[in-house]
């Protein structure tokens, strides 16, 4: 039996010239162009009933056909995934998520996620609402890495995400970003909501949620800078869209940068610093981790390039 979603599409004479992951995503909101590219390299697009390549550009009256797979039902098993544990006691976790890894699950990312290893590290995890999110109080992007804190019970949890509520903790982050400031620093006030025109992106909208981030000026380099982001407030992808907003997308950000980037596997952002109140003692709490190794290298080729410009 075929449980694959189905969908057909018919190529008008104003659209004739677009790249083919490009069309699909515009005219099926619920996928991204990477999904599609994904798709098409596992030959389930086809055009003109005809296997097609990434780069195809589309033309008039070309008849796509999309068989996307049902997802399968998920389950939570632990996993043995190396967690980097910053810290850890009887109520709290700290833990660095390396680059490439999801938070917790969902259809498109079934395991290997960071839950997944939480559940193996430990049975005593913060029950959520969201029985695949066990003590998740905060996310942060796939291809961002660095610092998360993870409640291990019911006490903790409402703690953490009271802090968050208040804006009492502490949550800095470096990037890489493109070009360079006239300014050593700045605040971006800009509300954020889903992108009316593209669903798998959020955007500045003036009917979004409330969004705040500071950010300081660390080094500039030819074509590119290094800066500090505090998060005031945590939207989705709110570091990555402000600064987009700006004028200086994050380097390597397949959804809000420009093509033409530095060398990686995803945005150059790492969560560097989180502070909190312990949820017991009221202590406060603050641990900082040096970024990747992906992102140093890239920092040293860059420093390296700014010292030879100037010689």
């Amino acid at each position: 039996m075929n449980d694959n979603i189905s969908y057909n599409l018919v190529v008008k004479s104003e659209e004739s010239g677009v790249r083919l992951d490009k069309y699909i995503a515009t005219h099926i909101s619920t996928i991204s162009r990477t999904r599609v590219q994904e798709l098409i390299k596992q030959k389930l697009i086809t055009t003109n009933g005809l296997q097609t390549k990434l780069s195809y550009k589309v033309n008039t009256n070309d008849k796509i056909n999309i068989e996307i797979p049902s997802p399968q039902p998920l389950s939570l098993d632990p996993e043995n995934l190396n967690l980097d544990i910053i810290y850890e006691d009887d109520d709290v976790i700290v833990v660095n998520k390396p680059q490439g890894m999801v938070v917790h699950p969902s259809a498109g990312h079934p395991d290997h996620t960071l839950v997944n290893g939480l559940i193996y590290h430990t049975k005593n995890l913060a029950e959520c609402d969201e029985i695949f999110r066990p003590g998740i109080v905060h996310r942060i992007d796939k291809d961002t890495s660095g610092l998360l804190m993870i409640a291990k019970n019911a006490t903790a949890r409402i703690s953490l995400e009271k802090q968050l509520a208040n804006k009492i903790n502490k949550r800095e982050y470096i990037a890489i970003v493109h070009a360079n400031f006239k300014h050593s620093s700045g605040v971006i006030d800009a509300p954020i909501g889903r992108n009316p025109y593209q669903r798998q992106q959020m955007a500045v909208v003036a009917s979004g949620k409330k969004a705040i981030t500071h950010f300081t000026v660390l080094e500039q380099f030819p074509g590119y800078s290094l800066v500090k982001c505090v998060l005031e407030t945590g939207r989705t992808h709110q570091i990555r869209v402000h600064m987009s907003y700006i004028g200086h997308p994050i380097a390597g950000d397949p959804l809000y940068g420009p093509k033409k980037t530095l060398n990686g596997n995803g945005q150059f952002l790492h969560a560097k610093t989180l502070g909190f109140y312990h949820p017991k003692t009221n202590q406060w709490l603050e641990f900082s981790i040096s970024e990747p190794q992906i992102f140093a290298k890239q920092l040293y080729l860059l420093r390296k390039k700014l010292t030879n410009n100037l010689v």
